[in-house]
């Protein structure tokens, strides 16, 4: 710890600024999963900027938010939970245009983006021992903390294209299939002694596409399986929702959760 050059008091804030893992936890990150989509999509699709353009307009207050992030010395609900829409927003057009410009298929998207997950996890804990969230207690570890995160929100998009365009599940059948692999995680965590931690980035990265694919559903034209609610519209109703579960059910940082 010491040689972290941090004081006791220093690593427990700097841990709360990661959330507890709650309930509440995981509402807010499939509805801002699902937001991630309908917004990513309103810029490349409905306002017509495309995925490379749209990728590099998100990527700036991805940046921007991280660093405050970093900077931060307590946790702020607000601008973690933007942090965690900007990551997923980019990741959305991020992931549309290596799949879609570059033409390297959904699952070759997934593969590489399953790859690039795999590789941060593994050096993040060669370096600081631990992938834990608990354990972000220093720069360097939130660094591999958002950067897993963003690859992660890419890789999410990806895959729930996969399964509801090339393996045929549909948007619905896509959200019911990811929706049930939670829950059999969730059975894992409740019941088995698995590995907490992976089980907990197991089932953050397939949140993703399950807001994904809810996502499509909400915004995608009728003849192709969609409800055809506006991208917009349903971007802000997703953002007010999401702002009213952080008002309404306050959030306790990691640490403070753990020590109550």
């Amino acid at each position: 710890m010491g040689g972290m050059g941090l004081t006791d008091t220093e690593m427990r804030e700097a841990v709360s600024k990661v959330p507890a893992v709650t309930l509440v936890f995981w509402a807010i990150k499939v509805l801002a999963t699902t937001l991630g989509e309908t917004g990513g999509d309103t810029l490349s699709m409905t306002f017509d900027m495309g995925y490379l353009a749209s990728s590099a307009i998100f990527i700036v207050p991805l940046i921007v938010l991280v660093l405050a992030q970093i900077r931060a010395r307590l946790f702020h609900p607000l601008l973690y939970w933007a942090t965690i829409i900007a990551s997923t927003t980019a990741g959305t057009t991020m992931a549309d245009f290596a799949t879609r410009s570059l033409g390297i298929g959904y699952a070759g998207g997934s593969l590489l983006l399953l790859a690039c997950v795999m590789a941060s996890l593994l050096v993040w804990r060669m370096i600081t021992g631990s992938v834990s969230v608990e354990t972000v207690r220093s720069a360097r570890a939130e660094w591999f903390y958002w950067i897993t995160i963003t690859f992660s929100q890419t890789l999410g998009t990806a895959l729930g294209d996969w399964a509801a365009d090339d393996g045929g599940l549909g948007y619905l059948g896509g959200a019911a299939v990811f929706g049930s692999v939670l829950l059999a995680i969730w059975a894992l965590w409740r019941f088995t002694s698995i590995s907490k931690v992976a089980l907990f980035w197991a089932a953050f990265i397939l949140t993703r596409p399950l807001g994904a694919t809810v996502g499509d559903f909400l915004d995608k034209p009728l003849n192709q399986g969609g409800l055809d609610f506006s991208r917009p519209l349903a971007t802000a109703v997703l953002g007010v929702a999401i702002l009213l579960l952080i008002i309404l059910l306050p959030q306790r940082g990691a640490e403070e959760q753990r020590a109550a």
